[in-house]
């Protein structure tokens, strides 16, 4: 019994010594990672993780449902795309042709109703509500410096970013995007509560405005950028500009820092569902226009969904690009492979939603993005190579 009581004594005080070297050394948002992933039985964040943090309400109004295409639910889904789905453990598969709901299947106790982390499909958001500021004379243009926002900026190759090196993702920052180590800023802004501290300690470190270099850190930059220029918090302009004009049928969650800051989480963690998320691709599949009536200018969606960089063809302002064959798709893309993917020529969506998502390296659109593009288009009959 002594000896237990020893053992227990030095892991008490073990425990101890490390947490009080988490919360001076500034990194203790380590214990809530701790204890929304590894206590949950995950290894990274999780499309069911915003109930463990602070969000603000996207508020929805007048909503009009998808209507129902006349095959609805009729197509046959082969047994490659059905493995797909269990393998990956999908929880939402949406085909969306001619604005009609063509197919719709849930999975795993989810429903049409289930609210699930969109993770980096909010960069998509993002980059829409840029486009929207300058519209709205906010914002003067794509070219203008960030340096008019945030002093932080006024020096050096940081004086050279603009709102369009941030939302292409050129702005030449020190940000990494690291998602399984407990020590990078990309775990520090999404588990830690002072998101804007640890977006204004970065550096611009190489030249702006010359390549693509993936950075959830631009979005954020951005985000707060667009909240300067409005006014407005984000989620409030979300919703004015685009979640209640594109008739959501649901209000959505967007997580923050903390209840005291109220500092959007921009590059991730819109909590929503399928057919809301597929809104965002109409939109831009019809070039701005919502069943007519302008959203957003046809020329910023068009230069959203072409590539800025030569070298770089996977990304354009804030969404990513593909090419199969003669067909073009632009897609919103998230962790663990939440999906929203358009070809405007064959007015087609398709919205996949789901807990895990294969290894692809660099190539986002790699292995299980190719074959929901493919299982989708057999299952239309439509011969895509």
């Amino acid at each position: 019994m002594m000896v237990l009581k020893k053992i227990l004594k030095w892991v008490f005080l073990s425990l101890f010594v490390v947490i009080a070297l988490l919360y001076l050394t500034g990194t203790d948002y380590i214990l809530k990672a701790v204890r929304v992933v590894y206590l949950n039985g995950e290894t990274t964040a999780s499309i069911d993780d915003h109930i463990y943090f602070e969000n603000s309400v996207i508020k929805s109004g007048a909503s009009n449902a998808w209507p129902k295409h006349k095959n609805y639910n009729n197509l046959y889904t082969s047994e490659r795309l059905n493995y797909l789905h269990e393998d990956s453990r999908t929880i939402a598969y949406l085909v969306i042709k001619n604005d009609s709901l063509l197919h719709e299947s849930y999975f795993n106790g989810y429903n049409e109703s289930s609210k699930t982390n969109s993770f980096s499909m909010a960069k998509s958001y993002v980059c829409a509500l840029l486009g929207k500021a300058i519209m709205d004379g906010y914002i003067e243009s794509l070219d203008q410096p960030i340096s008019d926002y945030f002093e932080e900026y006024k020096t050096g190759l940081a004086s050279k970013v603009t709102v369009g090196d941030l939302a292409s993702m050129a702005s030449g920052s020190s940000w990494t995007e690291s998602y399984y180590s407990p020590f990078t800023i990309t775990t520090r802004a999404y588990y830690g509560e002072e998101l804007e501290k640890a977006i204004l300690s970065l550096k611009t470190v190489k030249k702006p405005g010359e390549k693509f270099v993936y950075s959830s850190g631009d979005t954020q930059l951005l985000a707060m950028i667009i909240e300067k220029a409005t006014g407005k918090k984000l989620y409030n302009y979300l919703s004015d500009s685009l979640w209640i004009p594109l008739e959501s049928e649901n209000d959505a969650l967007w997580q923050v820092d903390s209840q005291k800051n109220d500092m959007v989480k921009a590059y991730c963690c819109i909590a929503s569902n399928a057919k809301d998320f597929a809104r965002l691709g109409k939109l831009y599949k019809d070039y701005g226009k919502w069943n007519g009536i302008k959203i957003l200018d046809s020329t910023y969606v068009v230069k959203s969904i072409k590539p800025r960089f030569k070298e770089s063809p996977q990304y354009g302002y804030g969404f990513w690009l593909n090419k199969i064959n003669n067909k073009s798709f632009f897609m919103m893309e998230g962790h663990l492979g939440q999906s929203v993917i358009v070809e405007p020529n064959d007015d087609l969506i398709i919205v996949r939603l789901g807990h895990e998502k294969y290894f692809f390296g660099e190539n986002p659109y790699n292995g299980d993005i190719t074959t929901y593009i493919e299982e989708t288009y057999k299952m239309l009959g439509i011969d895509l190579y």
